[in-house]
C-alpha cells in the first residue's frame, strides 16, 4: 500500500477505527494457525524486559499481547500503550486495564512526544508497513530509546498466503495492492538507516482452515484484497471451495520480528 495519499491515509484510519476488523484477523489466525503457540506469545518469549525498565508499545492495537502476562507487566517501571487511534486505545485500556505503571497515549510514531532517551525498549508490531514516512518514524524511535536499548518490530514476509489468494482470485492491479513497505526482506534496509545491529527472527508456522466461511470472512477485512471486498459472498465462497482438499484449504505463513539494539554513544 503507498500511503502517499490522503486517500490511503484515510483507508487505514478507517480500517483501524475500531477493533473489529483486527479482533475478525486475530482470532482467525488463532483458529487455524499450525503452530499453537501463537504469534503473540512467542514475540513476548522474545522480549528481554528487566525489572524497573520503561517501555513504550506503538500501534498497542487491542493490548491483546500483554493479555496474561501480569509478571512482566509488573516488571515495567513504566510501561506505555499507545495507538493512532482512539478506538483501539479504548480496546486496550479494557483489556489491560488500569494499573500504576501503564499509561494509555494517543501517538503518531512520526512524533513522538518523550524526550531523547526515554525508554529501554520499544515494540512496534505489524505497524510500520502504514507509516506515511517510514524513515521518520524510525528516526523517532531511534531518538526516544536510551543508548543500548532494544527495538522489536514484527511484521511479514514477502511470501505470504495472501499472494496465493490473490493469484486464486485472479487479482492484479488496484484489486491486489499488498503492503511490502516493511517486511521481514526489506526491513533491515529501513533500519539500517537508524541501527547498525539488526537481528530478525521468523516464526514457524502455516495456517489449516477446516471452515471456508472463517476464511471469506478475514479475506473481507483486509485492505489490501480489493477486488474480494467487491465480490458477493456466494462469489468468495465457491471460489474458495475449488481450492478445498479433504474439506480443509492449507496455507504458508510468513512472519517474524526485527531485533533491533541502539549502540551505546
Amino acid at each position: 500500500m503507498k500511503m502517499g495519499s490522503s486517500n490511503d491515509k484515510d483507508a487505514v484510519q478507517a480500517q483501524y477505527a475500531s477493533s473489529k476488523g483486527l479482533d475478525t484477523r486475530i482470532n482467525f489466525h488463532n483458529m487455524y494457525s499450525t503452530n499453537k503457540m501463537g504469534f503473540g506469545p512467542w514475540l513476548i518469549s522474545n522480549y528481554e524486559i528487566r525489572e524497573g525498565m520503561k517501555v513504550l508499545e506503538l500501534g498497542t492495537g487491542t493490548g491483546d499481547i500483554w493479555i496474561g502476562h501480569d509478571d512482566l507487566i509488573a516488571k515495567c517501571g513504566k510501561l506505555v500503550l499507545s495507538d493512532f487511534s482512539e478506538g483501539m486505545l479504548e480496546t486496550a485500556r479494557q483489556n489491560v486495564g488500569e494499573r500504576a505503571n501503564v499509561e494509555y497515549r494517543q501517538i503518531d510514531v512520526q512524533c513522538i512526544p518523550f524526550e531523547d532517551s526515554s525508554f529501554d525498549i520499544i515494540i512496534a508490531n505489524m505497524m510500520l508497513y502504514h507509516v506515511p514516512d517510514i524513515h521518520k518514524a524510525v528516526s523517532e524511535i531511534r531518538r526516544v530509546l536510551k543508548d543500548d536499548g532494544v527495538f522489536y518490530s514484527a511484521t511479514y514476509g514477502e511470501h505470504n498466503f495472501n499472494d496465493t489468494i490473490a493469484e486464486w482470485f485472479g487479482l492484479i492491479g488496484e484489486n491486489y495492492d499488498p503492503n511490502h513497505l516493511f517486511t521481514l526482506q526489506n526491513g533491515g534496509d529501513v533500519l539500517g538507516k537508524e541501527f547498525a545491529d539488526i537481528e530478525v527472527r521468523r516464526y514457524d508456522d502455516s495456517l489449516h482452515v477446516t471452515n471456508i466461511e472463517d476464511l471469506a470472512d478475514y479475506l473481507q477485512s483486509l485492505k489490501a484484497l480489493h477486488g474480494i471486498g467487491t465480490m458477493e459472498r456466494d462469489e468468495i465462497l465457491k471460489m474458495l471451495s475449488l481450492h478445498e482438499e479433504g474439506d480443509s484449504i492449507d496455507l504458508k505463513k510468513e512472519y517474524g520480528t526485527f531485533i533491533a539494539r541502539k549502540p551505546v554513544c
